[in-house]
């Protein structure tokens, strides 16, 4: 059998090296979640560029293989890119899948129009005025492959405009993916996720009180938390780092959305009761300031809290009131 080498980087992902169509690899990479890139010739872990590796599945991966008789090395990389650079290479990445898909796109519409002439030209070749078939005449077969090339003509029309279709709209999809990925929102919400995995990771790395013999044998809580050690200590320390680098970036890319004004900065420091905010369903008054989250009027019994980064507008009482006079 095969003698395969799969490997990890942050920036390629995890890889495997040495397969070759029908050598019973594909199989077995299936099965444990693998998939083909084309574009890579290559069989790859989905979800593995720019993050650290899933050690849980290359290592049943290797198990699996050499279980079918296969040769099996791994080489793994567990060092960051930073999210500067990570951030850079999915911009640049995602322009090449906009330029590549607007290409298909008209070349799509391009054959489309040819279909359509086509389909045009064969319609026009039908006898005028639909006249019927006249069976058993010289012209009947004439006639009825007339019919049949205009119906095949304006089957591949229709199936070549709906590929032009779909085509231009994924190419519209993929442009507009960058800009949904930095969009106000999206960012807020990415540094509060950050911000919860950080803590989650920092609790691991310092542990938590568990349950110990004592010296006489009987079950007790530790008195401290007993952290992480060894490996798994350095590899939550890697992740640690990586994700404090995603969150200093991110937080970066929204000071610079306050300081133009793309984003607001409003909190309980600027919110008072009785204020009107406005968010996505309009405007509406303020019950209450919370640390988080701002309390609002519905036409409810009840109140809707409003997360502070989904604010777009802040009035007080007195200037909502000029607001809506001058309105009048």
């Amino acid at each position: 059998m095969g003698h395969l080498r799969i490997t990890h980087t942050h920036e390629a992902g995890t890889l495997i090296e040495g397969t070759t169509k029908g050598d019973g690899t594909a199989e077995v990479l299936k099965a444990n979640g693998w998939r083909w890139g084309r574009s890579i010739a290559s069989w790859f872990v989905p979800m593995s560029r720019d993050r650290m590796p899933k050690l849980y599945k290359i290592q049943g991966t290797a198990t699996a293989l050499r279980a079918a008789g296969f040769e099996v090395e791994t080489d793994i990389d567990e060092t960051t890119r930073s999210t500067a650079d990570v951030e850079a290479a999915k911009i640049e990445r995602q322009a090449q899948r906009v330029e590549a898909l607007e290409a298909k796109a008209q070349r799509k519409s391009t054959a489309a129009d040819d279909a359509e002439r086509r389909a045009k030209a064969a319609g026009d070749a039908l006898p005028w005025g639909g006249e019927p078939i006249k069976v058993g005449h010289h012209s009947e077969n004439r006639h009825r492959n007339a019919i049949e090339k205009a119906h095949r003509a304006m089957g591949a029309s229709v199936a070549a405009d709906r590929d032009a279709t779909e085509a231009a709209e994924a190419a519209a999809t993929a442009a507009h993916t960058t800009g949904a990925r930095y969009s106000v929102q999206t960012v807020a919400n990415r540094i509060k996720k950050l911000e919860a995995d950080t803590r989650g990771t920092q609790r691991n790395i310092d542990g938590r009180r568990e349950w110990i013999k004592d010296e006489a044998g009987r079950d007790m809580l530790s008195k401290e938390p007993i952290g992480a050690t060894g490996a798994y200590r350095e590899r939550l320390l890697a992740r640690l780092a990586d994700q404090n680098d995603q969150l200093t970036y991110w937080k970066q890319v929204r000071a610079e959305q306050i300081a133009t004004g793309k984003a607001t900065n409003y909190s309980r420091e600027t919110i008072n009761k009785g204020d009107y905010v406005r968010y996505r369903f309009g405007w509406a008054e303020v019950v209450r300031a919370n640390a988080k989250t701002v309390s609002v009027k519905t036409e409810y019994t009840w109140t809707d809290k409003i997360e502070y980064e989904a604010l777009t507008d802040h009035k007080t009482a007195a200037e909502y009131a000029e607001a809506r006079a001058a309105i009048s």
